[in-house]
């Protein structure tokens, strides 16, 4: 269950699907060779059996997903601009030219870019990594989703990079009501940002609670390892 403006963080190590819930979840697996054991409800449908045309109007608008890497999920051949305003172009096409323009404007404004009208016409390769990561939140909250899913979003970051989009992310939950879905195997992030959190193992939940319960006082032995595993700085005299 995903509260209406939580945040819930999904951890565990590589291959233990946290990846694999996502997509699901976002509708990006072929739903006719996947075996499905379970339902994921949104507004009353079953995202995992709806059909397809109306799964699409939940893609990009109500759920919106954000990937780890940005540079191989912006198309290298638009600019800036025509990517953040493609979802309002698919989904609503009552909106003209004009006002998608400033929405995507003040959108790349709302994520931290602050020369946006200069972002709008450049090209993903003109950008720093960070930059490219602020883009695809831009996209992915331009149409007001009622879903994010951050997919191992700071993974390909330094560290000063990643503290700024954890904090980005906070401030768009406050102000936009948006629940998050936050992947990632850097426990520390999780527990900064996360008020809930899933642990997944070999493609199950071992364990889940608040955060502040499990990181303090984990019952299940994959979770004790992995909290064990957290990297401690012992500062010496």
């Amino acid at each position: 269950m995903l509260g209406k403006g939580e945040i819930v963080g999904i951890v565990g190590e590589s291959g233990s699907g946290k990846s694999m819930s996502a997509l699901a979840i976002a509708g990006l697996l072929n739903r006719g060779s996947m075996k499905k054991t379970g339902r994921i409800m949104f507004n009353g449908d079953d995202l995992l059996t709806i059909d397809r045309s109306k799964l699409r109007t939940y893609q990009g608008d109500e759920i919106s997903i954000i990937f780890q890497e940005p540079m191989t999920s912006l198309n290298p051949v638009k600019k800036i601009g025509w990517q953040v305003e493609e979802s309002l172009y698919i989904h609503h096409p009552e909106i003209d030219k004009k006002t998608r323009k400033q929405k995507a404007i003040d959108m790349l404004k709302d994520v931290g870019l602050t020369n946006a009208e200069e972002v709008y016409y450049m090209y993903p390769h003109e950008l720093s990594g960070g930059m490219r990561q602020r883009v695809m939140i831009a996209a992915a909250m331009i149409g007001g989703p009622q879903i994010l899913i951050a997919d191992e979003p700071t993974t390909a970051l330094d560290v000063t990079v990643q503290a700024q989009i954890v904090e980005l992310l906070k401030k768009l939950n406050k102000e936009m009501g948006t629940s998050i879905i936050f992947i990632s195997h850097d426990l520390s992030l999780v527990n900064q940002l996360c008020e809930r959190v899933i642990v997944m193992q070999k493609g199950s939940i071992v364990e889940s609670g608040k955060t502040a319960d499990i990181f303090k006082a984990p019952k299940h032995p994959y979770t004790q390892r992995l909290i064990a595993a957290i990297p401690k700085i012992d500062i010496g005299e």
